[in-house]
């Protein structure tokens, strides 16, 4: 099953689920259902009753291409993983070099965005990079979870952009500023449910740049699976219903290595899992916020 959340005329969002009508994505409003895509995933009685509602689709519910979409749950923590690709290592390592742990680093909230948000450039950054990444969407509350039970606290799996300021990034041994510029994590556009995902681990990974395959490596190939990434992490914090551990993302094809550019205006950057669907991205002209202080500060 594939789980949005839609905005309505007001802007408040909702909980939906996909379903192919003769060929066409509808959109099946599951407000009655619960109050958001994390909730259903952490309900096996909601997730069949949001079942029960898409089985029952027809031709005369909207089509997803006219429905606004926002990210398809809000998380309250988002962690993403470097080097987790075989042959994707640090400048100046081997290719066959692995990390012992996984490297985890946060994303923090005010970089998420929608899947068919306008990424700003910043007018600061010059050298603006995408990274097309798979990620996990916890649906269980993950505390201390034994390996062997990791997988049963996966929701489901969605799609993230991973921009990244690299000028930024390389400043200092600490990744954030470089990771963490407003809507630096387009996330969507839905969430597909574990139970309709096989083998997360046979999946192929493809970014595709203005019409450009950058981008394509198997998830078989990844150094820490996704069970151990929800084991691994929740031995630290605890991760709630909603929650992202995006898995990172594999390295460049050696000709888009070669050809690579920064970002610039009007830029599209799409990253693809056949299942999990397509994350459009585009980027705009450089921006810089204006200055902004509370009424009657100095």
């Amino acid at each position: 099953m594939r789980l949005v959340t839609w905005l309505d005329a007001a802007g408040a969002g909702h909980p939906g689920a996909v379903a192919d009508v003769d060929g066409t994505d509808r959109v099946v409003d599951l407000s009655d259902v619960a109050g958001g895509v994390a909730e259903i995933l952490a309900s096996d009685d909601l997730l069949a009753a949001a079942r029960a509602l898409a089985a029952g689709a027809d031709a005369g519910l909207p089509a997803l291409d006219d429905v606004a979409l926002a990210a398809p749950v809000r998380p309250g923590v988002i962690l993403c993983l470097g080097y987790n690709y075989a042959g994707h290592v640090a400048q100046g390592a081997a290719l066959d070099d692995v990390p012992p742990h996984p490297n985890v680093f946060v994303k923090t909230p005010n970089t998420l965005a929608g899947p068919r948000d306008v990424v700003p450039l910043p007018a600061v950054s010059e050298h603006t990079d995408y990274e097309g990444e798979i990620a996990i969407v916890v649906g269980r509350r993950a505390t201390n979870v034994p390996l062997e039970r990791a997988a049963e606290h996966i929701g489901g799996y969605t799609l993230l952009n991973d921009v990244s300021s690299r000028d930024w990034q390389d400043r200092s041994s600490q990744w954030e500023l470089g990771k963490c510029f407003d809507a630096f994590a387009p996330l969507g556009p839905w969430v597909t449910t574990s139970d309709a995902v096989p083998d997360p681990h046979d999946l192929l990974l493809e970014v595709v740049r203005d019409g450009v395959v950058t981008v394509s490596q198997s998830t078989s190939t990844m150094v820490f699976e996704m069970a151990y990434l929800v084991h691994y992490v929740s031995q630290v914090l605890t991760l709630e219903p909603g929650d992202v551990i995006s898995s990172g993302t594999p390295q460049k094809l050696p000709e888009a290595q070669a050809a690579h550019r920064p970002l610039a205006d009007g830029d599209a950057v799409t990253v693809r899992v056949a299942g999990l669907g397509e994350l459009t991205t585009r980027f705009a002209a450089p921006f810089a916020a204006p200055f902004a202080q509370e009424a009657g500060t100095p």
